[in-house]
């Protein structure tokens, strides 16, 4: 009987199905890695704005605690941008004539506020907390990375779901000591290998099926 298909004809069907699922996979892994890349999470990437703002001079060179700038952590789902006064309070009296805070003065001598470009910016259907975190024992470094050490202020992480988890499914993992929420330099001391679960008892932080809700975080 005459053969309808050439002989090669099963050799290079399996060809094409191995390019294809090949083809697939690459094709995947560059959405996975564009997906994760700076380009979309805005990682590691600064911004222009109206002062070059050093947080490694203010916080790591000078000691300024994080809460004299942002003053509502504590108290507020949003860690406030600080007025201009703030920044006056230093700079009428130290680098007063700089031309590098020209922006500032003129901000305070009209009375019109700075328009920083935000940061650390999560998307409209994300609900995020200040103050419940910092009052669980989360250091401001955990999700802001070492602003002491950023001559220009960057997003450290990704701030993608699969981070946030990380977090919300081993909170022992994360916190620390109240008292130390605002210390860039803190180490988890090496004898007390027991400290994150005995704080996450101590603060009553609930457990991961609850940190890990839908609702917890999208309201």
């Amino acid at each position: 009987m005459r053969q309808v298909f050439h002989p090669k004809t099963n050799i290079w069907s399996k060809v094409s199905i191995l390019a294809a699922v090949g083809f697939a996979a690459f094709l995947g892994w560059v959405v996975v890695t564009i997906s994760w890349s700076g380009y979309v999470t805005g990682q590691h990437l600064t911004r222009d704005q109206p002062v070059q703002f050093s947080h490694a001079h203010h916080v790591g060179s000078m000691g300024i605690d994080c809460r004299y700038c942002h003053t509502t952590v504590e108290e507020s789902a949003f860690a406030n941008i600080p007025p201009t006064k703030t920044c006056m309070n230093c700079h009428s009296q130290i680098w007063a004539n700089a031309p590098i805070l020209e922006p500032v003065r003129a901000s305070f001598r009209e009375n019109r506020p700075l328009e920083w470009w935000r940061v650390h910016d999560l998307p409209d259907f994300v609900y995020f907390n200040h103050s419940i975190h910092v009052a669980k024992g989360v250091g401001c470094a955990t999700c802001h990375g070492a602003v002491d050490k950023m001559p220009l202020m960057y997003q450290e992480n990704s701030l993608q779901m699969s981070w946030c988890l990380d977090c919300h499914r081993n909170p022992a993992k994360f916190v620390r000591p109240k008292d130390q929420v605002f210390n860039m330099a803190y180490q988890r001391p090496a004898d007390d290998p027991g400290i994150g679960e005995r704080l996450v008892k101590e603060y009553k932080i609930a457990g991961p099926d609850q940190l890990t809700s839908c609702s917890t975080c999208h309201r």
